[in-house]
């Protein structure tokens, strides 16, 4: 199954035809300093006829949107309204669906790789920041005079990406880290003391287990951990230890967390793939189709099929 590349994103924004493409990225992708880039979101709408509705793929980038306008955003089976300011920090673990519901919006959004922040230029692993982090909420609604802090680290990003200076990568990973930094403080970090106990270094490894195993990219990767008893196993907690932890640090159980994302790659993988049904249930780990369509409709109230159907009328 392929993913949403930089490359796919610019195609998708400029149109196969646009003959600066490929020389754009020849000369900015393949470089040794990563790939970052900024768009003013009522210039590139009135550039570009862009879909209204972001459909839920993988994307290999991060992206940093700075919204003002009425739009709904669905991820892990849960709806948020925007009615006018947020901020929304995408990440390749990211698995979202964003629609716009107004034709009159304002903003900006950046998207970059991660090897334009590596760890060697900000002595920090991207993934661990709190806003990518798989647990993060990753949208934030925000006040009008916050969208205007935000948007004046943006501000310059602009006057810098379109600059001459020969260190402006440089100041553009500052303001890109200024611009993360000052989104990681809408959510205080918890205490260092807090974050190194016992509870949560077992949520934090439970949870980078399971992340492992995705996304599903081929019909011979098979799930390998499914139940609550094979990660147990794993970390060397008895289950009722780890379904007790699970449960006071995220409000969930091991086997709600585990189906919950299960659940989550199943819709990615019927709505993107053409793999059939028996298929897709097997590298989740159900031995019979039956039980796949059990759990599906456990969560989504309708069979596979039927949640295929919708998905390409």
């Amino acid at each position: 199954m392929s993913s949403i590349t930089i490359k796919k994103f610019y195609q998708e924004i400029l149109g196969d035809s646009c003959p600066v493409i490929s020389q754009f990225l020849a000369e900015n992708i393949h470089n040794d300093i990563g790939h970052f880039n900024v768009f003013n979101i009522p210039k590139i709408y009135r550039a570009f006829k862009l879909k209204t509705k972001m459909p839920c793929n993988r994307q290999t980038y991060y992206k940093i949107s700075l919204i003002d306008g009425k739009n709904k955003v669905e991820y892990d089976g849960k709806t948020i309204d925007i009615e006018d300011c947020a901020i929304l920090f995408a990440s390749p673990k990211t698995n979202h669906c964003y629609t716009n519901l107004r034709t009159e919006q304002a903003g900006h959004f950046c998207v970059f790789t991660k090897d334009f922040l590596p760890v060697t230029k900000i002595g920090l692993e991207l993934d661990n920041l709190s806003v990518f982090s798989v647990n993060s909420d990753f949208i934030f609604q925000i006040t009008t005079e916050q969208f205007h802090q935000f948007e004046a680290i943006f501000q310059k990003m602009h006057e810098e990406i379109n600059s001459d200076y020969i260190y402006k990568y440089d100041l553009l990973r500052n303001y890109l880290m200024e611009l993360i930094h000052f989104g990681q403080k809408l959510k205080p970090v918890l205490p260092l003391e807090n974050k190194k106990s016992a509870s949560s270094r077992t949520t934090t490894l439970f949870i980078e287990l399971l992340e492992r195993q995705f996304p599903i990219e081929n019909i011979r990767q098979l799930l390998q951990l499914k139940t609550p008893a094979d990660f147990a196993g794993i970390l060397g907690v008895h289950v009722n230890h780890l379904n007790r932890v699970l449960k006071e640090t995220t409000g969930r159980t091991t086997g709600e967390i585990i189906g919950s994302r299960i659940y989550q790659e199943s819709k990615i993988l019927l709505s993107q793939t053409q793999w059939n049904i028996s298929e897709i249930a097997f590298t989740l780990g159900f031995e019979e189709l039956a039980h796949f369509s059990k759990f599906f409709k456990k969560y989504s109230q309708q069979s596979p099929q039927h949640f295929r159907e919708l998905q390409t009328v």
